[in-house]
């Protein structure tokens, strides 16, 4: 295990505030669709709308001025790049953002719009992983490699702290599960606090191998990934982040397009939350297994809300169109 409670804790004082302690609830309304107490941890309600800004400031925290690199650059869907250019911002670093020409065309603008250079390649998030490390070798930029970097993980980790603390205690957190840096320290700040929960990771059945790989025991190579949730579409798994999620994982889940597309118009129609199909994950999970989690208190982490005003119309508003 690479992560450390103690540093998950150190985290907190290292992150700006306007990431830390999101809103956590009860959603009665969906509580009653669903049949079990459900816990909505929203990390959508910040500059970036999403969790990531937890983990950049937690890696870029370590680059003190005169002892590190003052720029910065990443591979990233959407996510994972808008925090970098936010927290970059906020340094006056330069940051650079390399993307898939492929990726999402509104999270691209959203990059570009805080401020980082996005330089787009062909291929798919792995390519634009590979010239984000050409780009660093380069230039001497700090590069940040979601998961790989722990500073992701422990960054996330305080989302479990905050979650640790709910009262009445939860049974068990479903967290979407991609590249990992969630779904680890989050599941290894729970366990520290409250070790009878149940971790469980949520990923789409058309982007499987961090889940595959999981319940193999060994890394498996999927294939290409064909889904909606792009911000969990990795094809490749870190054997170190697998190594970390095998031991804080309880189980590992697979959901449907269709699943995906039915809990975000669930979230919307419950809580009137507009979210992107990553953060619908754990809510497609009980969907699909209602039997498993019946009576249960569950969490939930919305992680992120960074989708077009066409694609939510497309999947939520007007399916079948």
């Amino acid at each position: 295990m690479r992560l450390d409670i103690k540093r998950i804790e150190a985290a907190v004082g290292k992150i700006d505030p306007v990431f830390l302690n999101s809103p956590q609830y009860v959603c009665e309304s969906l509580s009653r669709e669903l049949g079990c107490r459900i816990v909505l941890k929203v990390e959508t309600v910040n500059p970036i709308r999403c969790f990531k800004g937890r983990g950049v400031e937690t890696a870029l925290s370590g680059l003190l001025s005169g002892n590190g690199p003052q720029k910065v650059v990443c591979a990233s869907a959407g996510n994972l790049g808008q925090a970098l250019a936010y927290s970059g911002r906020l340094r006056d670093w330069p940051v650079t953002v390399t993307a898939s020409s492929k990726a999402n065309q509104s999270k691209i603008e959203r990059m570009k719009a805080l401020g980082a250079n996005v330089i787009l390649v062909d291929g798919a998030i792995e390519e634009a992983l590979a010239a984000a490390a050409e780009f660093s070798e380069r230039t001497g930029a700090f590069l940040i490699e979601d998961s790989k970097n722990l500073g992701t993980c422990e960054g996330a980790g305080t989302i479990g702290l905050e979650l640790a603390a709910f009262s009445p205690s939860l049974d068990a957190v479903l967290i979407a599960l991609g590249a990992g840096a969630m779904a680890t320290g989050v599941g290894h700040a729970m366990k520290s606090r409250l070790p009878a929960i149940e971790i469980l990771t949520v990923q789409p059945e058309q982007a499987p191998g961090m889940t595959l790989s999981f319940r193999a025991g060994r890394v498996v190579d999927a294939g290409a990934p064909d889904t909606i949730a792009d911000g969990v579409a990795g094809r490749y798994v870190i054997p170190e982040v697998l190594d970390d999620l095998s031991e804080v994982a309880t189980d590992a889940f697979l959901v449907s397009e269709d699943s995906i597309r039915d809990g975000m118009r669930l979230l919307y129609r419950c809580s009137g939350l507009i979210v992107e199909p990553a953060a619908a994950l754990g809510i497609a999970a009980i969907l699909e297994n209602r039997d498993r989690f019946r009576g249960m208190t569950v969490a939930t982490i919305l992680c992120g809300g960074n989708i077009s005003t066409a694609d939510f119309e497309k999947w939520v508003v007007q399916p079948g169109r």
